[in-house]
């Protein structure tokens, strides 16, 4: 393995997020490949690692004031081997290559997690929506869908939201190909109820990540119920873990934005909540008018020099980052453990340092890494997928429903996987083994493509 991660190094030399995505994948999967010889002799690894397709496009559009704009387009196809391409688009002036195909890759795993056939993907630009029109965000959208309808389908591939990429952007995007292909189908998730979307779709990677903490709770003989929890992050998946946390009867203090963040210590109730979702979701504007709405909060800028996230640094008993990658690191870690929290559930894609993942595990806290704990997202993006193809609309309750047992199995798969592979308690480790597994018995099965 070490001479398969020196190649996808040299390959790519600068696709730093997609070597740690790589790297902690290969780290926890030896065990498997040590009982399945067939794997190396197939090739597997190096397969694995290299995408089916990478299709990358210019995207012109043009702004308000009629000056116009070149951004890059993205979309990454992983691997198909389970079910057609699934993974959000994301827009913000961060994507590349290396951030695309770590989520790609990524992707794969969880989706395998999921019991839904769907294989991993993912896409977007790095235009930036934020401070953008309607009519500025529509153009973007519809020059970019005019490259990208020629590689999707609901047979193909099936994008989704991701960070930049809401129901506006859906719908926009959306209405494009249904111009564009002139067909009417289920080509994109998060659509609004209206037109083929799903209820919980927009609460289903928030909801998702709190059900699967509760299941681990309880394998302990706990519950959330009186956990004080830190929050990162202030947009969908922050707002709905923080709604679930109160359902179940926890104490969320924490939430953040680029700007900054907010600790509350009298807890962020429902009232307070509605407020942060008229804040970011209507408004758009930054999680500091908090503590202007509510001045007994204390709001901390960011600043991108400070070694640690203060975040972090409060005392409580669970946390839920939920905002984006590599946003706990060594030293945050440490402030986790030595402030009390037992539990870590990973509501963002690989928001924790490979350093700070072996703080959390030396220190004794429960973790789930994101392809298992975030799983709830792409859960319900499938299950909307199945409503669209059956012509259906499920009640709240029976999406909910099915939501509930597809995270309570995904806990499952990942104990068992682990007690197989000689780890047991340990979900990194299973989440890993069970993904890996299910995907390179599908590639053996379809031969060498």
């Amino acid at each position: 393995m070490d001479d398969i991660m020196a190649l996808v190094k040299s390959r790519d030399p600068h696709e730093t997020e997609f070597h740690q995505a790589v790297g902690e994948v290969f780290e926890t999967i030896k065990p498997i490949l040590d009982l399945h010889p067939e794997y190396r002799q197939a090739k597997i690894l190096e397969r694995l690692v290299e995408p089916e397709r990478v299709i990358l496009f210019r995207v012109p559009w043009q702004d308000d004031a009629g000056e116009i704009h070149v951004n890059r387009g993205f979309r990454i196809q992983m691997n198909g081997a389970i079910g057609p391409y699934k993974g959000g688009l994301r827009f913000h002036p961060s994507v590349n290559l290396s951030i695309l195909k770590f989520l790609a890759f990524e992707q794969v795993f969880k989706n395998a997690l999921t019991t839904l056939p769907m294989g991993g993907g993912k896409g977007g630009s790095d235009f930036d929506p934020k401070g953008k029109s309607d009519s500025e965000v529509m153009r973007f959208c519809q020059a970019f869908m005019t490259e990208l309808f020629r590689h999707i389908g609901q047979f193909t591939d099936v994008p989704a939201g991701d960070i930049g990429v809401g129901a506006r952007e859906i719908g926009y995007l959306f209405g494009m190909y249904r111009k564009l292909v002139n067909q009417f189908t289920g080509v994109l998730t998060g659509k609004s109820l209206n037109w083929g979307g799903s209820l919980i779709r927009p609460e289903a990677t928030g909801y998702g990540c709190v059900y699967f903490a509760a299941e681990m709770l309880a394998h302990q003989g706990e519950t959330l119920e009186g956990k004080t929890c830190l929050v990162s992050g202030a947009g969908n998946v922050a707002q709905h873990t923080v709604e679930k946390l109160l359902d179940l009867g926890a104490r969320p203090v924490t939430l953040s934005d680029s700007s900054g963040s907010v600790y509350d210590e009298a807890g962020i109730d429902r009232e307070k909540l509605g407020f942060v979702k008229m804040l970011k979701n209507v408004r758009r504007g930054r999680v500091r008018e908090y503590v202007d709405r509510y001045p007994s909060a204390v709001y901390t800028e960011a600043d991108p020099l400070r070694d640690h996230n203060p975040l972090w640094s409060h005392r409580a008993d669970c946390a839920f980052p939920c905002a984006t990658q590599n946003e706990i690191n060594e030293r945050d870690a440490r402030n986790l453990v030595e402030n009390g929290v037992r539990l870590v559930a990973e509501g963002a894609n690989m928001p924790t340092t490979r350093e700070g993942i072996n703080v959390l595990l030396d220190g004794g806290v429960l973790y789930a890494p994101g392809k298992a704990a975030n799983a709830g997202g792409v859960s319900v993006s499938g299950l909307e997928m199945t409503q669209n193809s059956m012509r259906l609309s499920w009640t709240r309750e029976e999406v909910d429903t099915r939501l509930k047992m597809i995270m309570k199995s995904i806990h499952r798969t990942c104990l068992d996987a682990a007690e197989r592979a000689g780890a047991p308690g340990s979900y990194l480790i299973g989440a890993n083994v069970a993904g890996f597994k299910k995907v390179v018995d599908a590639m053996l099965d379809q031969g060498l493509v």
